[in-house]
């Protein structure tokens, strides 16, 4: 008898959401995107239909990365965001709204073959979009579901072809305090600066979000491009993306610049080290407010624990 040992982050096919009521929620979306403008849906900001990659949507999803739990249902994960540009409260919404999407380009720079500047959507039609359901985990120890869109970050490297020398990624959101209130807030080392290792980079799980729940990415969840490393605490995962730099010397990133004590570079997901200010043994489960344990590297150690077996004397863990 064949006995199959199901991994952490699986979900049994019982539990699972049907695919086809999930994708007829998805068809709605879609077609009924030309009449619903930029109203609220389940009180999240929707999609304007000017987008003009609102034909990619929704994208193929690739099955193989499963969930040990439902969606998280828009309505919350659309109204519950950490983005300091808009505030320091979850409910940005209606801040994020005012942030012009149009026209957007991303410069790539630094220690590359082919240093560009690329608008948007120029580039989000070069690349394979795809549609994945990841687990976020943030530091302060709630959790999502989300389907995510986009193309994975290793397809944005083989674009710009770094150099040999190149060792991190620096990724930085935009910077106009007149459309981002919170950047007056001269405290904060503006813009938002997250990085990753050239080999972080790499690895299949790293991707690069432009659409979420089947249709392009509202304002709230980072749009027009942000970044998604589920193994690593949410705030890894930087928002708004307008400069890629490729380079050899490690980043200082946001938070580690604004509290080194409590956030570093490299913010893996490990219930048995803390934050110094509280437990990260579990997670609240956005919606439902289920008490989840976390796992380690939120359940994808499988893709990204050899990534670290290395490194010695590293604070792996945030």
């Amino acid at each position: 008898m064949l006995i199959k040992n199901r991994r952490g982050w699986e979900i049994p096919e019982s539990e699972a959401t049907p695919e086809s009521a999930f994708l007829n929620r998805r068809a709605l979306m879609a077609g009924g995107a030309g009449l619903i403008g930029a109203s609220v849906i389940g009180g999240a900001q929707a999609a304007s239909p000017a987008d003009p990659t609102a034909d990619l949507y929704p994208a193929k999803r690739n099955d193989r990365y499963k969930l040990d739990r439902a969606l998280t249902d828009e309505k919350f994960s659309g109204d519950y965001n950490n983005y300091y540009e808009f505030g320091t409260s979850k409910s940005v919404t209606g801040a994020a709204a005012k942030l012009k999407t149009r026209p957007w380009t991303v410069k790539i720079d630094g220690l590359v073959d082919k240093p560009v500047e690329i608008a948007i959507d120029d580039l989000i039609r070069k690349m394979p979009l795809e549609e994945r359901l990841y687990r976020h985990r943030c530091v302060e120890a709630w959790s999502m579901a989300v389907p995510w869109t986009g193309f994975p970050l290793a397809s944005l490297v083989a674009m710009a072809s770094p150099k040999a020398d190149a060792r991190y990624i620096v990724m930085q959101t935009f910077k106009d305090p007149g459309q981002a209130p919170g950047q007056k807030q001269f405290w904060y080392p503006w813009p938002y600066t997250e990085g990753l290792t050239v080999e972080e980079a790499g690895n299949d799980l790293a991707f690069m979000v432009t659409g979420v729940y089947g249709k392009p990415l509202a304002n709230q969840f980072g749009a027009p491009l942000r970044l998604a490393v589920p193994w690593k605490y949410g705030f890894k995962s930087v928002k708004a993306i307008d400069r890629i730099t490729f380079t050899n010397e490690r980043p200082k990133t946001f938070w580690e610049a604004l509290q080194s004590s409590e956030y570093g570079f490299w913010a893996n997901v490990n219930p048995e080290v803390s934050h110094p200010r509280w437990s990260q043994a579990e997670e609240r489960v956005l919606g439902t407010g289920e008490m989840r344990p976390t796992l380690l590297f939120n359940g994808y150690g499988e893709y990204v624990a050899d990534l670290y077996k290395n490194l010695k004397g590293e604070r792996l863990w945030a």
